[in-house]
């Protein structure tokens, strides 16, 4: 009897162990069902960012403003690398035959002759209108004033006191050559005194001389002054001094009058 009571319940208890077994003693918790990435696979703020911020397209400073890239660089055609010579010797002036009342400045070996006293201003490049441009400029085209003057056997083309050679493509504002003469002056040229009989006439950076034929471009003569200088100079330090190159002349920054002016520059060997 004991054998077949143990025989019946055995099953019973087999099956209930069954029932029983998927269930966890009380208090203990189940895993997630998702897996948790490693420590190195976890995504980071990018380097910088603050909890918080939201993405944009250009870069945010830490006063939350936008940083926009902006170029404010505007593309000049002028090549004045090509037009600015800075060798001191290069400098050709006519020499002036009035005597200096001063000793000139010296630097670096060479002597710098002037007839006013040195007064620094600075450099403000003289707009003298639409249809003049810098030595360098290119244009693609001239205007139908334009017109041809020939210099020991170079063409040059000639308008409203600007010059150019033809170039690849289109012409090259190029500095006045010396020997070429036009009929009249181009407006707005100014009388420069040379000396008790000698006038010259200044547009632009370029110098005339009255002629039986017109009006002939001539170097700068040492000592003349003028009010304004064309753009494409530039200031050169030297020494204490600073003078404004155009071209290869040297101009000293002067007051005249109460004005702000500069004069020619003989520049000299300091022997």
């Amino acid at each position: 009897m004991l054998l077949v009571l143990v025989a019946f319940l055995l099953p019973v208890s087999l099956v209930a162990q069954r029932k029983g077994g998927g269930q966890r003693p009380t208090g203990t918790k189940e895993r997630s069902s998702v897996s948790k990435p490693p420590a190195d696979r976890e995504q980071k703020p990018a380097e910088g960012a603050k909890t918080g911020e939201k993405s944009s397209s250009g870069n945010v400073d830490k006063q939350g403003n936008n940083n926009v890239n902006v170029n404010n660089n505007k593309n000049v055609n002028v090549n004045n690398n090509k037009n600015v010579n800075v060798n001191v010797n290069k400098t050709v002036v006519v020499a002036n035959p009035r005597p200096y009342p001063r000793p000139p400045y010296t630097y670096g070996g060479h002597a710098y002759y002037c007839y006013h006293p040195y007064a620094y201003h600075p450099y403000h490049p003289y707009y003298y209108g639409p249809m003049w441009h810098p030595w360098g400029f290119f244009v693609a085209t001239l205007a139908a004033t334009a017109i041809i003057v020939t210099v020991t056997n170079q063409q040059y083309h000639y308008d409203q006191g600007v010059y150019y050679v033809a170039s690849s493509g289109g012409y090259t504002v190029v500095q006045a050559p010396v020997g070429a003469t036009i009929t009249t002056l181009p407006p707005g040229s100014q009388t420069v005194v040379i000396n008790e009989t000698t006038n010259n006439y200044y547009y632009g950076g370029t110098y005339y001389e009255k002629s039986d034929k017109g009006y002939t471009v001539v170097p700068p003569t040492a000592g003349s002054v003028v009010e304004n200088l064309p753009e494409g100079g530039k200031e050169v330090k030297i020494g204490d001094q600073t003078y404004v190159q155009v071209g290869d002349t040297y101009y000293q920054p002067i007051q005249q009058n109460g004005k702000n002016m500069y004069e020619v520059v003989d520049v000299k060997d300091d022997k």
